[in-house]
């Protein structure tokens, strides 16, 4: 055990080691993700370089989300996103949030599995084509990291991932630098103009008296503040833009600003990794024919910058989830964290009635309460907006006592926004968003969050319906695949079917194991064009046709034959795969015919594996008259054979012999032991959890004569 004093030095020497890989790669940003424990998460635990705001949509990130960390890690490879273009083509997400000119890498940090990711940013002058010296110093820099970790392991000290991420400044790698600070501040007074100084923040920190002068305000007023906090000409979301521009892509930003009643300023900003440098100089006074913003009377204050970005990140992230997890999941990791709040509830409207559908931050009791609640009877704020579509925002306890009695109580919170989920001005849920401490929402983050209910409805409407044919096609599927295999003495069978990840997640892909007497028996695999009920509902027929043939006692060829001469005459439009086996283990030889199916693998006892030669035919269903060839090998005792469907073996660049090569391998390299732990590992090592295009059928059939 070690003590939080521990703890603490081993992220100080981590932070140390941080600091130094973004000073040794010259990354103007630099932010480090530690996997958390018992998650596919990343967790941001170090950022320096960048206010925590901008990379707020990203304090968490799913090992699935489609953004450069996320990739290094999932993919354990170096990640490189040379520009504005680049990241615009493979993270399109990300580039709605960041439309800013900069270069960024992402490297994975772990020896002999990630632990994190590394992430550094270079300003927009950076090359946008990485180097081999470039990746070697980025790659090197981050293996002293790893190294930091592992020594930290070593010594009982492992360094997990923080409650809050680290924010670090450039002050803590200025080493060696002395300056007069009355002489700087001379310096400055003797420009022309004035000259102001921001932080990373955006917040004022030094301000000469000719730039107070020029913009109407003391200095003592301004220091401490955001420009467009404490200068309302300056309240513009276009304003703060030009501050995101120039912390993010280290490049220098001109822009003009109308200063009421008639005066025009130029602002030039100089940034760097401790802030900004701005220089203030009058441009003129009267109107201008197209000036940057004029004066707004009378006129409700904008969302900041950052929210609307934020806005349109969350936006491009739900029209990507799928189901209704999906849309829970993104609106836990996502949202909640993008407006501080530590519980939320997603609630649909069932037969008139609230079933909550997903939640998180909420003890069970407080759920089981609210599950029993009916909109008409009105006894929570979530059936109040769903019948009236209006949002609720209760900034506190006693508010919320006064319309709804025990409900803080209950709830164990103590500030809510209740948003509406309609879709065409039909109610289809409510979101709600709760606190654990009062808060009080201000105009703009009302109106953020008004928007943003109307696209979580949007997404979730989407994701029903997707999870709804999903269990339709899920009970197709299982209702045409063998539930069980039979016992055939002699012979042990372990069969696994994996959907697609996309789609409706069904497919032709079957496998099916007759037994045809006591020591002969018939397995089948194939795979029907297409992914789609018509597809299935072929596989289906295709089965049953083969199930009868082999049952009347035909070879294996005319198995296929018969099969192929049915499905010609049914012409569904669509072709078939399939591979037939005849199982005769009194003589321990099988007898095996193709119809254009990849071949199967025979692990012999010795672990040495191979394709079998077997002749391939043509698919069934494309000439009636078709032949097929029967191929005739022997079976030993322990032997192993493979069959499968493409799925588990055809990569996109990948050539099909060496992709089959690979899965050889993979077969002959899993343990010998349970034929059941044995197909997991052979599927686990082949097919990583991952997106699938294709569904995968493997049945694994091993012989064990003298065991019966």
């Amino acid at each position: 055990m070690t003590g939080n004093g521990d703890t603490a030095a081993a992220y100080d020497r981590l932070e140390t080691g941080f600091l130094e890989v973004a000073r040794n790669t010259g990354a103007s940003t630099a932010a480090l993700y530690l996997l958390a424990p018992e998650e596919d998460v990343l967790r941001l635990a170090m950022l320096f370089g960048a206010p925590l705001d901008f990379i707020e949509p990203w304090v968490r990130v799913g090992l699935a989300a489609p953004i450069p960390v996320a990739d290094a890690v999932r993919e354990n490879r170096l990640v490189w996103v040379g520009g504005q273009e680049d990241m615009a083509r493979a993270y399109p997400r990300t580039a709605v949030a960041l439309p800013y000119h900069f270069a960024l890498a992402a490297v994975p940090v772990g020896a002999d599995r990630a632990r994190g990711a590394l992430l550094l940013l270079w300003p927009g002058t950076h090359a946008s084509r990485i180097t081999r010296r470039r990746r070697d110093n980025i790659v090197s820099n981050c293996r002293r990291l790893t190294r930091l970790m592992e020594e930290e392991d070593d010594a009982g000290r492992p360094v997990g991932t923080p409650a809050r991420p680290r924010v670090l400044s450039a002050d803590t790698v200025r080493t060696g630098r002395s300056q007069s600070a009355l002489a700087a501040e001379d310096f400055a007074e003797r420009l022309p103009g004035g000259c102001c100084a921001l932080d990373l923040e955006g917040r004022f920190t030094f301000l000469t008296s000719g730039a107070a002068e020029l913009l109407g305000r003391g200095a003592a007023e301004l220091l401490g503040t955001r420009p467009w906090h404490s200068l309302p000409w300056l309240d513009d979301p276009v304003y703060e833009d030009r501050y995101r521009a120039a912390i993010v892509s280290r490049e220098p930003v001109a822009y003009t600003v109308h200063r009421p009643p008639g005066q025009w300023l130029d602002f030039r900003l100089y940034p760097d990794a401790s802030g900004i440098s701005v220089r203030i100089e009058p441009a003129g006074t009267g109107p201008r024919p197209a000036p940057v913003h004029g004066e707004r009377a009378e006129r409700a204050a904008p969302a900041r910058a950052g929210q609307l970005y934020q806005l349109l990140h969350l936006a491009a992230a739900l029209t990507e989830t799928v189901g209704v997890q999906d849309v829970v999941d993104l609106i836990a990791d996502q949202i909640m964290p993008a407006f501080d709040a530590k519980g939320v509830v997603l609630s649909t409207l069932d037969a008139g009635r609230l079933r909550i559908i997903g939640h998180r931050g909420y003890s069970g009791a407080a759920i089981d309460w609210l599950e029993e609640a009916s909109p008409e009877t009105a006894l929570t704020p979530a059936g109040q907006v769903i019948v009236e579509g209006a949002p609720l925002f209760y900034s506190s306890p006693e508010e919320m006592e006064r319309d709804y009695p025990g409900l803080p109580r209950m709830t164990e919170k103590q500030a809510w926004a209740y948003l509406p989920l309609s879709v065409s001005g039909r109610p289809v849920g409510c979101c709600t968003l709760s606190y654990d401490r009062p808060h009080v929402f201000a105009a703009e983050e009302r109106a953020v969050l008004t928007s943003l209910a109307g696209l979580i409805a949007q997404a979730l409407d989407r994701a029903r319906l997707y999870d709804t044919k999903h269990r339709l096609a899920h009970g197709l599927q299982q209702a045409l695949l063998p539930h069980t295999l039979p016992a055939v003495p002699g012979l042990r069978v372990a069969a696994r079917y994996l959907p697609a990840t996309r789609g409706m997640e069904i497919g032709g892909d079957f496998y099916d194991l007759v037994r045809l007497s006591d020591s002969t028996a018939a397995a089948v695999i194939g795979d029907v064009q297409g992914h789609n009920v018509a597809a299935a509902a072929l596989m289906g027929q295709v089965r049953t046709a083969i199930r009868a043939h082999a049952t009347a006692g035909v070879p294996p060829d005319q198995v296929l034959a018969r099969t192929n001469r049915l499905l010609s005459d049914l012409d569904p439009g669509l072709f078939t795969s399939c591979l037939y086996v005849h199982l005769d283990l009194a003589r321990r030889c099988a007898g095996i015919a193709s119809a254009g199916h990849p071949s199967p693998l025979l692990r012999l006892p010795d672990g040495r594996t191979r394709p079998l030669d077997v002749p391939p035919g043509l698919l069934l269903g494309v000439e009636p008259d078709a032949g097929y060839q029967v191929f005739d090998t022997p079976l030993p005792a322990g032997a192993i054979l493979a069959l499968y469907t493409d799925g588990l073996v055809e990569t996109p660049g990948v050539d099909p012999d060496e992709a089959t090569a690979g899965l050889a391998r993979q077969l002959a390299g899993a343990p010998d032991g349970d034929l059941e732990h044995l197909i997991d590992t052979v599927i686990r090592r082949a097919r990583p959890a991952r997106q699938r295009t294709d569904d995968i059928a493997l049945l694994l059939l091993r012989t064990v004569f003298g065991e019966e």
